[in-house]
């Protein structure tokens, strides 16, 4: 298929941090924009959808970068605050197989500091989409005003939500999956990985989780699998398995945000976001759901394939 057109923006609301990853050469550490939302946003925007980041990015040296790369690659900053706090830290370790580890340095910083005035004006315009998740919704002050923002959107827009969950910041699983099971009632587009469910619901199988989460509210649950591709269902009752892509993975740092940008994009380029497709989106056919999450799986191969948040653009996924 082509690249999307060009119907409606996405709104990514969350945090834009930094990584602090393993260089390739020597015992040193480099720099790298990152923050699941933020990497989400970028995937979009590389994948040719209008992308609107409602961030708080630090006004320091590492928040400046932050903007530089962001809007280097198209990334919608207008409605991004300039916060006087310093930018979030993350220190990211990365396993032989490739999986990254994660310690912060969040306290006080400015991702989370979120107001109801910041967020005026949020919704402007043709958003047709809001995507949040991962630590944004779980971190005081700033996660309730934008779990209000969420509720207000779901008025005129589709709402997409990924827990990407960090336990070492979210609390107990028991408190994340009540919050999670809330924001399940506003979303229509949910993504989750196995390595989320082994921590939220250890005893549950991804089909019995599947089932229930699909049965909250949403249109689509995704789970992914790694490197064995996703399961998902809908909430007309469709049950879908899509396998993995065989790449030589180097990492898979921002591989699931990469995952759910590309998920957005197939149901942006099929014009099956916005309220007034939220019908359309809950029948979707198996066909079409097959073909979208066969897109998003390329693509997170794609960035498992190189050094970090990565994604790849509508050339590479679409005509690669």
């Amino acid at each position: 298929m082509g690249t999307p057109t060009e119907n409606g923006v996405v709104a990514v609301a969350g945090e834009a941090l930094v990584d602090l990853v393993p260089a390739p050469v020597g015992d040193y550490l480099e720099i790298a924009p990152g923050g699941s939302p933020a990497n989400v946003a970028l995937g979009l925007a590389r994948l040719d959808v209008p992308t609107r980041l409602l961030a708080r990015i630090a006004d320091d040296p590492m928040g400046r970068r932050i903007r530089e790369h962001l809007a280097g690659n198209g990334v919608g900053l207008d409605h991004a605050v300039a916060a006087t706090e310093q930018t979030s830290l993350a220190l990211v370790t990365v396993a032989p197989d490739g999986g990254p580890s994660y310690d912060f340095r969040v306290d006080g910083t400015a991702d989370w500091q979120w107001t109801e005035a910041e967020l005026a004006g949020a919704l402007d315009g043709p958003v047709v989409a809001v995507h949040s998740g991962s630590l944004a919704l779980t971190t005081p002050p700033g996660a309730a005003v934008l779990r209000g923002l969420l509720a207000r959107a779901a008025a005129t827009a589709t709402i997409s939500y990924d827990p990407n969950c960090r336990p070492l910041l979210m609390g107990s699983p028991a408190e994340v999956l009540a919050g999670a099971h809330e924001l399940l009632a506003v979303a229509d587009v949910v993504k989750v990985s196995a390595e989320d469910l082994e921590w939220l619901v250890p005893d549950a199988t991804h089909e019995v989780v599947l089932a229930d989460w699909a049965a909250r509210g949403p249109a689509i649950v995704a789970v992914t699998l790694g490197g064995d591709g996703v399961l998902a269902a809908t909430s007309s009752g469709l049950r879908v398995q899509r396998p993995g892509m065989r790449v030589d993975v180097v990492d898979t740092v921002g591989a699931g945000d990469t995952f759910s940008a590309a998920l957005l994009a197939g149901l942006h380029a099929r014009g099956l976001l916005g309220a007034p497709a939220r019908e359309r989106l809950h029948a979707i056919d198996a066909a079409t759901l097959e073909a979208v999450l066969d897109e998003a799986v390329r693509a997170a191969a794609i960035t498992c394939s190189r050094r970090g948040a990565d994604p790849p653009t509508a050339t590479e996924l679409y005509n690669g």
